[in-house]
């Protein structure tokens, strides 16, 4: 009995050596290892769950917009206060031309956030714990980023922004070490929120993991198969952090999008 609470405890992530918390397809995988269902659900572990935050959000919009009225239930007005919040986080950086980003920035945000979330709820994991989670969102702020930069300066605009803005024999001159260093720059800044946020939420969850783990020891002489919630203050951090995360991934994405943008368009 207590080898399983063990296992259920917490599991060993092979490529990072790093325990978490274990998840209900961790759990399905300890047990039921050569079923082939089992065995699909343990290798797309982080697909499952990004595509379960991603139900959860497209589920709760479905709901609170329904049946909209003038004099909003909880849940139509929870989801206006937090729709009207990003609006003015996004203004607030971008500009009120900056709105049109809203649904992308907006997106983002919520979908990390519960994301992030998922980790503390029992039987659930993170995604964004996994560097291919996180890589994916990055590469979508990449790609989002490069297309508004495209679209609001034009192409010439934006190989003028990549090669330094030259106006003189000076910055001509330049142009081979600005050139490079641009593209270079481009490509660091989703990796930089890439790994950010994976190493942050990677932390937290193998934190609660080893106190998990710890809670079950400090009972082992009882034979018990549950164990001291040591986990539980750092849950609450988790919360905090979680949002922290999210807000940083966010911000800084917006922060991209208007370097991307005419200087002339944007509130900065």
């Amino acid at each position: 009995m207590h080898a399983t609470s063990l296992i259920v405890g917490s599991h060993f992530i092979a490529s990072t050596g790093v325990k978490e918390v274990a998840n209900w397809i961790t759990v399905l995988d300890e047990f039921f290892h050569d079923v082939p269902i089992v065995q699909f659900l343990h290798h797309w572990e982080n697909v499952v769950f990004s595509l379960t935050a991603a139900f959860f959000l497209i589920t709760v919009s479905f709901l609170a917009t329904r049946k909209t009225s003038l004099i909003p239930g909880p849940l139509q007005n929870a989801v206006e206060l937090a729709v009207e919040s990003l609006d003015q986080l996004v203004a607030g950086i971008l500009g009120p031309k900056g709105r049109a980003h809203t649904p992308f920035i907006g997106t983002l945000f919520l979908f990390i956030i519960i994301q992030n979330y998922m980790g503390i709820i029992p039987g659930l994991k993170a995604p964004t714990s996994n560097l291919n989670t996180t890589i994916a969102l990055a590469t979508c702020v990449f790609f989002y980023v490069q297309a508004i930069g495209m679209k609001e300066n034009g192409l010439i605009g934006y190989v003028d922004h990549l090669m330094g803005s030259p106006r003189d024999l000076v910055g001509w001159i330049m142009v081979p070490l600005f050139l490079p260093l641009h593209v270079m720059e481009e490509f660091i800044r989703p990796l930089s929120l890439a790994f950010r946020l994976f190493g942050n939420i990677l932390g937290e969850d193998a934190l609660m993991g080893a106190m998990v783990v710890l809670g079950i020891f400090t009972l082992s002489f009882l034979h018990s198969p549950i164990g001291l919630p040591l986990q539980f203050p750092f849950m609450l951090l988790s919360l905090l952090l979680g949002t922290i995360q999210a807000l940083v991934f966010t911000l800084l994405s917006t922060i991209y999008i208007s370097l991307a943008m005419p200087h002339e368009e944007h509130g900065l």
